[in-house]
């Protein structure tokens, strides 16, 4: 599928025309159809993933993950998930059973908040798409 026909299918997907999506976005009306024969600049690339809640990978087809987070966005939970074990370890209350948690550990730990961060910020992002 081509970056216009994906484009053409999350429009309708949201009830909208391709004129009213360049609209909302303010670009020409026809920006879309000249995607078909040229390559789109990727700052209009990234706007119209910002807008449809998707990944510009998505756009391109080089994902079939809809939901797939931005770079940004995963560094965002990265940053969150470093936080909630900073907190568990200022507090020393980062142990099993009693026995601190190894580094090792502590890095499986991390590992898993940002697999559930993830997860989770993909539902939302699409029980949002589904409103």
């Amino acid at each position: 599928m081509t970056t216009f026909e994906i484009i053409k299918k999350l429009a309708k997907q949201h009830d909208k025309s391709l004129q009213q999506v360049a609209e909302d976005l303010n670009f020409s009306k026809n920006l879309f159809y000249r995607w078909k024969t040229s390559d789109p600049k990727a700052k209009d690339l990234a706007k119209v993933a910002d807008y449809f809640g998707v990944s510009t990978d998505y756009l391109l087809g080089r994902s079939d993950d809809k939901y797939d987070l931005s770079p940004q966005e995963k560094i965002d939970i990265g940053i969150e998930a470093e936080k909630m074990m900073k907190g568990l370890n200022d507090e020393g209350s980062i142990n099993f059973y009693g026995e601190p948690m190894s580094d090792e550990d502590k890095e499986a730990t991390l590992s898993a908040l940002n697999l559930l961060m993830t997860i989770n910020r993909k539902k939302a992002k699409k029980k949002k798409d589904m409103n």
